[in-house]
């Protein structure tokens, strides 16, 4: 039972997802992960947030960079985006992933950055959840070493 749900616009996104899925093991936190196009299998991906477990769902996705608001448009849990520089340096999707439109949030985290969209999911998950938050704790204190 999956407690963050991965979806990758394409396989060629799979190496900033290995940074998520590193994370996200790391705290032991329970993650599927789908590659599913919100342009070439839009089904696949309505299919996958209905049916999701999830908690949190991090998209990772260039170019349009569609999948993150498209998610957000069928859930109410927390979506973070992760653009990709698949062109223009990754400016466009860092753009589309943030401009999304008045009451359809996505939280947006730094071009490929997913490192930091599996923190910001721990932290997430953190709120209801005492042992997440114990070693999120620990981990931030191990920071200042």
């Amino acid at each position: 039972m999956e407690r963050v749900l991965i979806l990758s616009g394409s396989e060629s996104d799979r190496t900033i997802v290995e940074k998520i899925t590193q994370v996200l093991t790391a705290f032991n936190v329970e993650y599927r992960y789908e590659i599913a196009s919100a342009h070439r299998n839009p089904a696949k991906v309505d299919h996958l947030v209905a049916n999701s477990t999830a908690d949190v769902f991090i998209a990772v996705t260039g170019l349009s960079a569609a999948l993150p608001g498209v998610i957000a448009a069928r859930t109410i849990k927390p979506v973070i985006g992760v653009p990709v520089n698949a062109a223009l340096n990754g400016l466009d999707a860092l753009l589309s992933t943030v401009q999304m439109p008045p009451n359809v949030p996505v939280a947006c985290v730094g071009i490929e950055n997913g490192k930091n969209a599996a923190i910001l999911a721990v932290q997430i998950l953190a709120l209801k959840d005492p042992n997440l938050d114990k070693k999120l704790r620990e981990f931030k204190e191990s920071l200042k070493k």
